[in-house]
């Protein structure tokens, strides 16, 4: 059982993977898009990931207000989130995401990772902190 987790903003989507006991993210790639809503070619991707890494669930980033109000970033995942169960039919769980774009870009920091190179990787990281943070609820769960 494996899950994917989604960081998806305006022009880029971080992709991570859990391993096949559902305990720790790894981030795989981030895809990359010309324009906002040319989603197509995206939606293909992940769809080609979910089949290469038989992924059961799609754990989407939903980023809200810090007041905890859905803004149009979080209104432009829940579409994002109907078009992912449209086309794969898998489940999609909304994960709160508030900060972990911050947390990311400070790993890569504390890492030292050159600021230019920072923005390859900070989608990807995102992703991972997402899923993770999802995994480790559910673990939390099971005890």
């Amino acid at each position: 059982m494996r899950i994917m987790g989604l960081d998806y903003g305006s022009k880029t989507v971080g992709v991570a993977i859990s391993d096949p006991l559902g305990y720790t993210a790894q981030g795989i790639e981030t895809i990359v898009r010309k324009e906002e809503n040319k989603l197509r070619q995206t939606l293909a991707r992940i769809e080609a990931l979910v089949k290469e890494y038989e992924v059961e669930t799609i754990v989407l980033g939903f980023p809200k207000n810090m007041n905890n109000t859905v803004g149009d970033r979080a209104e432009k995942s829940l579409e994002f989130k109907a078009m992912l169960e449209r086309r794969i039919g898998i489940p999609v769980v909304l994960w709160d995401e508030r900060l972990t774009t911050v947390e990311a870009e400070r790993t890569l920091m504390e890492s030292r990772v050159r600021r230019e190179d920072r923005k390859k990787y900070v989608d990807k990281i995102a992703a991972v902190f997402i899923l993770q943070g999802y995994l480790d609820s559910l673990s939390m769960r099971q005890e």
